[in-house]
């Protein structure tokens, strides 16, 4: 049995360095994760949800 389901760790770092870079382009966005994080408005709900994973998403 798998003990990850990642396909490339090698690329592991480069995935990294993409998620760094789109929080520095998403200012906004890491305001509310922030707010979020300190104020945490969703604790106990659970949530689902089912897109594809990228460097926006990822944030």
């Amino acid at each position: 049995m798998k003990e990850y389901w990642i396909k490339d760790l090698s690329l592991a770092e480069r995935g990294r360095k993409r998620i760094a870079w789109s929080e520095t382009q998403m200012p906004v966005l890491m305001e509310i994760r922030k707010r979020f994080s300190e104020e945490n408005p969703l604790k106990g709900v659970r949530i689902g949800a089912c897109l594809h994973i990228t460097t926006d998403t990822g944030v």
